[in-house]
C-alpha cells in the first residue's frame, strides 16, 4: 500500500482519514480517536497530509510534522467543495483536497507561542 497523500477531517473526538495512492485511487478510509490517529500516522511513510484550518489543526499539525509528514492547513472555503455527503452521514471528503491545496492559499501551522 503506497500512500501518497492523506486528507484528515477533524472533529471534537473523532478524526476521519482518507488516503490516496499516486494514481489517485482511494486506498483507505478510517475513523480514529486522536491517540489512535497519531499512532497510525507514526507508522505511515512520510506523506502529504491535508487538514482543514481550525484551532485544533495546529496541535495536530505540529504532532504530524514531528513525525516527518508534510502538513498543509487549508482554509475552510477551499475544503467545502470536496464534501460529498450530508453532515449526519460518514464524512466523505475527497482525499484529493489535500493535494489540491497547492493551488490554494495554505496556512502555516502555528507554534505553541502563537
Amino acid at each position: 500500500m503506497q500512500i501518497r497523500s492523506v486528507g484528515i477531517d477533524l472533529g471534537k473526538t473523532t478524526f476521519h482519514l482518507a488516503a490516496l495512492s499516486a494514481a489517485g485511487k482511494v486506498l483507505l478510509r478510517k475513523k480514529f480517536t486522536q491517540k489512535q490517529l497519531l499512532t497510525f500516522t507514526a507508522n505511515l511513510q512520510t506523506s502529504l497530509i491535508g487538514l482543514e484550518a481550525c484551532s485544533g489543526a495546529h496541535f495536530l499539525g505540529r504532532a504530524l510534522r514531528e513525525q516527518g509528514h508534510d502538513v498543509k492547513l487549508i482554509p475552510a472555503q477551499f475544503v467545502k467543495p470536496f464534501v460529498k455527503l450530508a453532515a449526519q452521514e460518514y464524512p466523505r471528503r475527497s482525499p484529493s483536497w489535500g493535494e489540491q491545496s497547492a493551488t490554494s492559499e495554505d496556512r502555516p501551522v502555528s507554534t505553541p507561542r502563537e
